[in-house]
């Protein structure tokens, strides 16, 4: 699975990252910006909702969902 375009770092940045690990000089982590209470909304959602759809697909639909995502993962490697 290719990686995520805002994680990518070329060799310069993967260097520096290796050297700051090293001598310890990595800077402080950004703190969290979000609402801590639409954080925990979007948790309670995503929880049911993904319960849900699975309790309301069928046999059927579920294998056809498994196909066309394992026929998406195996032409990603061929590239």
């Amino acid at each position: 699975m290719p990686s995520r375009a805002s994680t990518r770092r070329d060799s310069t940045q993967m260097g520096k990252a290796v050297v700051d690990a090293a001598t310890g000089n990595t800077p402080p982590p950004e703190p969290d910006t979000r609402n801590p209470h639409a954080v925990a909304l979007s948790k309670l959602g995503a929880s049911k909702g993904g319960k849900a759809r699975a309790a309301k697909l069928t046999a059927k639909k579920r294998v056809e969902i498994a196909r066309k995502a394992a026929a998406k993962r195996w032409l990603s490697h061929r590239q």
